[in-house]
């Protein structure tokens, strides 16, 4: 029994890991003397489940190359996403790429995934339970995904805003508290 090469099997276990998800493919076609050649554009969305996600683009003249291209673009480009007891948002956040627009808002357990194909896709990659969003203006898969990453990088962590203004978590968190027992008191 001969054992495969402990590079070819680590990195096989590396790519277990993450789960990909077929977004949008386009059939392209260019002609030439003797008729059409095809071609085919796939978008990719790759997650681990855990916060991290990434997306790529790929072509080929067959489906399965342009995919597996896609893929490994996706996995080159890899971002960390910070997730509320790793189900939800911190905040509501806005994000837009060329014509397409989404909105996303932190849900309460139980909610689900409320979003719409190409949105959908990217919140299962990158773990998220609970989530509200709406695409507003173009329903372009390639521009959907872009800019449900601009939104997902415009979102903070308590950690990262307490240690952009030099204090502790719990210190940021008391304050907000504090604000939120006050605008019930004037009410």
């Amino acid at each position: 029994m001969a054992r495969e090469p402990r590079e070819r099997r680590d990195s096989e276990e590396r790519d277990s890991e993450f789960v990909d998800k077929l977004v949008h493919i386009n059939r392209v076609a260019k002609v030439v003397k003797g008729g059409r050649r095809f071609g085919f554009a796939a978008l990719v969305v790759v997650g681990d489940q855990k916060g991290r996600v990434g997306f790529g683009h790929g072509k080929a003249r067959e489906v399965p190359e342009a995919i597996r291209k896609a893929t490994e673009a996706a996995k080159r480009g890899l971002v960390r996403i910070p997730l509320r007891e790793g189900r939800t948002l911190h905040h509501d956040v806005q994000g837009r790429h060329g014509a397409g627009k989404v909105v996303l808002r932190a849900a309460p357990a139980g909610t689900g995934i409320i979003a719409g194909g190409p949105m959908r896709a990217v919140f299962e990659a990158v773990g998220m339970q609970d989530v509200v969003s709406k695409s507003l203006g173009s329903s372009n898969p390639y521009n959907l995904v872009r800019a449900t990453f601009d939104a997902l990088k415009n979102e903070d962590s308590p950690r990262s805003v307490a240690a952009r203004r030099s204090l502790k978590v719990s210190a940021l968190q008391t304050r907000r508290r504090d604000a939120g027992t006050d605008a019930a008191a004037e009410a």
